[in-house]
Parts: C-alpha cells; structure tokens; sequence
C-alpha cells in the first residue's frame, strides 16, 4: 500500500513538470488572477451631441435624427403631472361623426419614479383618497397601487447629476395602450389588426415650461375604417399633453346639483362616517383677487391671473370681432362675482413681440379656427383632478358651423323675420349668432354644462314681445340649447331672435367663483354656498335642468308651454316650407340649397314634435335639499299629457301633406320623400311606446291617482293612428306605414323582458286582441283594394304576435 501512494505522487510531480501542463496550470491561475475588463459606460456626450437639437422646458428634450431623449431633473420625480391624450387629426366619420378634432381620449394623472436602474411612468388615482396622516391612509394605498405604465432604463446622468437621460422614442411610437388614441371599442368597430411601424412615427416633441407636447402620426391596419375603405387604414394625429400640476392646489368647491357644474369626485376614507365619503368638486379657474381686502368690502377686485383666450392667427379678419365678443361678454358676468377684467381675448403677439409664443404651450388658452367641413364648435378643457382647477381651455371652431345657423335662422325664424328670408343672411347677423356660439363654448370651458331648464323660465306668450325679448333674451342662460325664436309670429314687433347670455349666467358664476371670506375649507363655504341657492329656489329663472326624463329640461325647446310653443313653430314652418323654393333656388337657379333646406326642415318639425311628446309620461325633477320644501319628482298632469296626445294626433300622426309639397320634392329626389317623413313619426311614436315611459305611467298612478294612465295612453293612442277603421274611409300611403310600426312597437314591448312582468304586456296584448276584432270588421268594408290588402296584412301581424309560431 506505502509503495503504492509512492508511485502515484511520483506521477503527479512527473505531470505537473511537463511544458504542456505546466503552461496550462499557469493559464489557469493567471485566469483567476485578472481582472475583467469593465464595458465602457455611456457618458453624457454619446447622447447629446453636435449635431443633436435641445429644446428646454419643463424637460430638456433631445432629437438625434429619429431618436428622442427626455433629461429628466430628479426634482421632478414624485411630482404630479397630468396626462391628456388627444385626437388632433382624424379620418372622416370616425366615431359615427361624433368626434371631432381636439376630442379628449383620456386624462391621467402621471408620475415619474426611480427603481434601481428604471425610470417609471405610473398612474396616479385620485379615485380613492386619505388623509396621509391616518393610518388608513396604508390601507387606502395598499388597495389602490398605481399601475406601471412603462418602463425606461436610464441611459445616463447628466453632467452634475442633477437629471437623467431616457429614451421615450419606443414610448412615443409604438401602440401603448395606456396613451393610446384609438380606443379599445374603436379597435372592434374598426377591426383593427394592428399599428403598421412603417407608417408611424413621431412627428414633434416640443417642450414648454410648464408642458411638453407630443405629437403622434399613426397608421393601423384596419378590416373596416371609417372612411376610404380601400385603403384599409386609419390614419390619425394624436396629442399627448403632460402637465406639471400645481405645487400647491387651489381650495375645492364642493359640487351641488342644483346648480350646474361640470365636476370630478373621488371616494374619501378619512371620513368618521360608517362609510367612505362620496366628494365631488366643482370645475372652474383659479380667480384670486389682488386687493382680498377691497374684494371682501364688496368691490370690483381685478384677478391676479385674468382667465386669457388668443385667437388663432387663422380665423378670418371679418370675424375676429364677433368671437372677441363672444369672450368678452362674460367679462360683465364675473363682475356679479366681484370680479372686474377676468376674462378677454387677444391676438397672439407676433414673433418679434414674443418669439416663444405658441399656442401649444400650456399657459395659454385660445381659440382655434379650424379648416373643416364639420358643423360644430366645442369648448374643451383641462382640468387638475385634486381640486378641479381649469388648467388650459382651447375652443375649437370649425368652418362650416356658421352654414348650419343660417340654415336655422331662415327655418325658425323666416316666417317672422324678414331679414332671415335669404342664403345672404346680413353679416351682423350672422355675427351675432357665432358671438353666442362662442360665449356658449366659453361658458362650458368656465365649467358650466348645459342648462335645459332655463329655456323654460320664460312664459312662451313672453317671446312674443319685443320688449321682453331684447331685455331678457328667449332663455335664462346662455348655456341652453335655445338658438333662436321660433315662437315669435308674423307682425310681432321688435323681436329679439338670437339667443344671449342671462339672468342665470350671472347666478351660476357668482355661486361657483366668488370667494367667501373667513371660509377656508371647502366644508365652511357650504353654509353660504347652500343660502345662494335657497334665496332663488322659487325662482324658474335659476333652475337647473339636466335633459333626462324631464319634458321641461329638453334641447332645442323655448317657452314654458310646449304644445303652446310648438302649435306656434309649426304654424311658422308652414309659412317657410311654402315660401322656400322663392327662398332658395328661385334665387340661384339651383337646387342644393332647396334639397339641403327641406332636409332641415323636417329636423326641425321632428324637434317641435318631440316637445310636446316628452310630456307624455313626463316627469319634472326639482333637485332640492330635505330643508326645501317640495316633491323632487312630480308627474306631468293629466290634462297636459292628454292635451299633448291630441296635439300629436293633429300635428304627427295625421299625414302632413305639408310637408309633401309637389314644388319641393319634384325638384330634390325622385323616390324616399315618404320614407324620410315616416322616420320622424316612427321616432315620436318610439318615444311614447317605449318601456321606460311606460313604466313611469304605470310606477306614477301609484302617486297620483289621478294621472294619465299607460292603459288609457295606448288606447287613444290606437284610436288615433287607426282612425280609419271606424269608417269607410281609405288609408293614405303615409298612415299605413305608421299603422304598421304602431304593431311592430307594440311587438317589441311585447318580448321587452323588462315589460313581461309588469302590467306593460299585459295592456299591449288587451290593445292588440281589440285591435284585430276591429281589423277583422273593417276588412270587410267598403274600402278600396289596398286599404283591403293594407288591414289584411295588419291582421296578421297581430296574430302572429298574440300567438306565435
């Protein structure tokens, strides 16, 4: 055994001492010795170079040819920013038409955080608050994390380490959900298979001091755009805004429905209540006076900060002043909230005044003109969702709105106003009508929705007086949809038509903006806040209406009688449809402005029409607080809703063969004329048969017991639209449509599953089995052969309902 352990350390020496191995054994402990060779570290120059344009803002952004770089200050990390991605340009009749440039996407509060060697871009809710100081503020955390939208690695610092470098070109030009401007319901629609890298890119980043703007050019493969389907594309233009928040947020107002506000809300768990706190905040600008204690004595006070709209260098030279106007109207408003100077328009100053001026920047407002076919104008703006402060507002006016107000000038107000008689309307007409187009924008970007009520605030015999109407408008707010007076009648004198701003205008800024002295949190300005309201709240004039189930909140009406106030629209349109040809193509040997008139002019009868029909089944909502006294729901009565069945009757379901006129159709179509009347009286007829109305009928006879039933309701109903049957008369073209969609409706509630277990199906089958006793019998009259075919056919489409195959 020793001799054995002998030879074999013997070998190993032998081994070990040979060159080769004695190389290799040498190779491999230099191997564990040395040290790695460490990879270059990126410095700040291979990124910003010579040839790399910096543009300082908020960020310093760097563009090398197609690369962007953000060098973000660490200061900013934890810093709240706001989100806001845009439509800027898009394809035609995307969303239906109901989009239009500028429309907001989404808005999202962002913040930048640091993780090892990430940069993090994450959503920040305020959907459920804290106080940070309460050790539910954890809890509150802990259910709510904040999603991760992306991940950057960070590239470099810069030179005193103060920022790091990111590179945000993937971010920008690829299809991040998170910030992306086509939708996930618009992806299905559209059937969207994917954005084409090829044809998407980064257009420009610029970088303002307290913004940064994005824009985007993307291109998706699309199975069925909206538009040029050939192409299988949609193309869009996508803004992304990101917005340094305030450092220190404006004091909220606390939201009241009963006056109306746009408003944002979270859920507040600091609350000692039994449950998380509902709070939801007014929307409105930061206004703080100058002089607070000249403010307080009740003096007119100029702002700090005016609230500034520019107007875009575009907008036609003739009309710069009516949209001024427009802006500057509301600075009197503010005055009645004890502000004087708080809003105004300007021009931009040109490039030698302020070479940095644009209207991308964050810090300015304005109003764009936009080149477009669109007939519309909006007033978006952009809010911080901790306090509800407006940040920015750009009103958008699109070329062709003002066509569709003379359209409507010369429709609702020809009749009694001669100077609405023409395709020439006056230009200080037409002026007036953009003025109050934009002060209605304007009023949205101040935070205020639509008022529907206030058009019902003024007796509908009061618009029919001069004095009246140039004193107080044919609305109590702007902010109605209440273009013009339609009610006013040939021979009225001194008529005002056009809308204005009023009485309730001035009631809705002063509650929202002015400031309460000694009241320094949103809960003690609720005592005041809450006696503004109750010393008007007998007052029509400032009610608050949002447009539901209310007949007295509707859009477009004026006047508070509507079977009144539409008898009198009618009675004017008759008077225009029989004039239009002398109107229109007698005057340019044409017939596209007939064709598009007579177009609108059945719009407008469908709109008198629906009035009156949100009556049937109506109910008026008063918001009210439990110290009010009062009923919040009340039913319409009786006697209206039967008057205004009768007034349908006459006026809709009776063929109006005014609205037939062989001089008209003859010269714009040669088929469909019948089919487009037929669709507005579907649509009333919708409105009344439906399952929501009629459950409220039948939910209000528990209240009132002397109400316009649903039973009686469909029955005079039936009576009317089958007028016929009780006689030997024949049934026109027109009336046999509306007899057939009649049953079709009555149908559908039939197998509404809503309506199945209510009294609804059982009133349709009653009306439905006495309907075809009557067929049956008025079948067998003396009628012409289609009146014959036209019952038979009823006949079975009743029996098919009753007793189904």
């Amino acid at each position: 055994m020793k001799k054995t352990i002998i030879l074999f350390l013997s070998f190993l020496i032998l081994y070990a001492c040979s060159p080769q191995n004695s190389k290799l054994l040498k190779n491999q402990k230099s191997e564990k010795t040395t040290t790695p060779k460490k990879s270059k570290t990126k410095q700040y120059t291979d990124f910003v170079k010579k040839d790399t344009k910096t543009d300082d803002g908020l960020f310093k952004v760097h563009e090398t040819k197609d690369q962007f770089m953000y060098e973000i200050p660490k200061s900013y990390f934890g810093k709240e920013m706001l989100l806001v991605t845009r439509i800027k340009e898009l394809p035609a009749d995307l969303g239906g038409g109901y989009v239009n440039a500028g429309s907001k996407i989404n808005t999202q509060v962002v913040v930048w955080e640091q993780f090892k060697d990430k940069i993090l871009l994450k959503v920040k809710s305020y959907n459920a608050i804290a106080n940070d100081s309460l050790p539910i503020y954890k809890s509150v955390k802990a259910n709510n994390s904040e999603p991760v939208i992306y991940a950057f690695d960070i590239k470099t610092q810069n030179q005193d380490s103060t920022a790091v470098l990111i590179d945000v070109t993937k971010f920008f030009s690829t299809d991040v959900k998170a910030i992306s401007g086509l939708p996930s319901y618009y992806r299905s629609t559209y059937k969207v298979r994917r954005l084409d890298p090829s044809r998407s890119f980064i257009n420009s980043i610029k970088s303002y001091p307290e913004n940064i703007e994005v824009i985007q050019d993307f291109s998706f493969d699309s199975d069925a755009p909206p538009s040029n389907r050939s192409t299988n594309t949609i193309t869009m233009r996508i803004n992304q805004s990101m917005i340094l928040l305030p450092e220190d947020p404006m004091m909220p107002r606390i939201y009241d429905k009963r006056v109306g506000y746009f408003s944002m809300g979270n859920v507040d768990y600091s609350s000692e209540a039994l449950k998380a706190d509902d709070k939801r905040y007014i929307r409105r600008w930061r206004l703080e006076p100058k002089d607070v204690a000249a403010y307080n004595r009740g003096e007119l006070v100029e702002p700090i900060k005016p609230i500034i709209y520019y107007l875009d260098p575009a907008t036609p030279k003739k009309l710069r002043k009516y949209i001024k106007q427009g802006v500057d109207d509301w600075a009197k408003v503010f005055e009645t909230a004890g502000f004087k100077n708080a809003i105004m328009a300007k021009m931009p100053p040109t490039k030698e005044e302020d070479p940095e001026f644009s209207m991308e920047d964050v810090r300015y407002s304005s109003i764009r003109y936009v080149a477009s076919t669109t007939r519309n104008a909006v007033g978006p703006s952009v809010s911080d969702p901790r306090s509800g402060e407006i940040l920015e507002s750009d009103i958008i006016w699109y070329h062709n709105h003002l066509r569709s107000y003379r359209n409507r000038y010369l429709l609702e107000t020809g009749a009694a106003n001669p100077s609405a008689r023409t395709l020439d309307t006056p230009d200080e007409e037409i002026g007036d009508m953009m003025r109050m187009v934009i002060a209605h924008e304007i009023g949205h970007a101040l935070g205020l929705p639509h008022n529907m009520a206030a058009s019902y605030a003024y007796p509908t015999d009061s618009l029919r007086s001069g004095s009246f109407t140039q004193k107080y408008g044919i609305a109590a707010t702007i902010m109605d949809y209440a273009r013009y007076n339609y009610v006013a009648q040939p021979g009225d004198k001194n008529i005002r038509f056009i809308r204005q701003l009023g009485p309730y205008d001035h009631y809705a800024i002063n509650w929202g903006y002015r400031r309460i002295p000694n009241a320094n949190t949103p809960e003690a300005e609720v005592k005041t806040l809450d006696k503004w309201i109750s010393d008007k709240a007998n007052d029509p004039i400032y009610r608050f209406g949002a447009q539901r189930f209310d007949p007295s909140a509707q859009t477009e009406g004026i006047g508070n009688d509507q079977v009144k106030s539409s008898t009198y629209g009618v009675k004017n349109l008759k008077i225009v449809a029989k004039n239009l040809p002398d109107w229109t193509s007698n005057q340019t040997n044409n017939y596209d402005d007939l064709d598009e008139l007579y177009g609108e002019l059945l719009s407008v009868w469908g709109r008198y029409a629906g009035h009156v029909a949100g009556n049937i089944g109506g109910v008026y909502e008063y918001n009210k607080k439990p110290s009010q006294t009062g009923d919040i729901y009340v039913p319409v009565a009786k006697d209206v809703q039967k008057e205004s069945m009768n007034w349908l009757q006459k006026n809709v379901f009776e063929t109006q063969s005014w609205l037939l006129d062989k001089n008209i159709l003859n010269k714009v179509d040669e088929t469909g004329y019948t089919s487009k009347l037929s669709r507005y009286q579907n649509r009333i007829l919708s409105s009344i048969l439906n399952y929501r109305t009629l459950d409220r009928m039948i939910e209000a006879d528990v209240i009132e017991k002397n109400n316009y039933t649903a039973l009686s309701m469909i029955e005079d109903l039936r009576k009317g639209i089958f007028s016929e049957i009780y006689s030997t008369k024949n049934v026109d073209l027109q009336k046999r449509n509306l007899q057939k969609y009649f049953v079709e409706r009555m149908n559908a509630l039939m197998n509404d599953k809503d309506a199945k277990s209510t009294d609804i199906s059982s009133i349709v089958r009653g009306e439905l089995t006495t309907l075809k006793n009557q067929l049956n019998s008025a079948s067998r009259r003396n009628v012409n052969k289609i009146t014959k075919y036209h019952y038979n056919d009823v006949l079975e489409m009743v029996n098919n309902i009753l007793n189904p195959k």
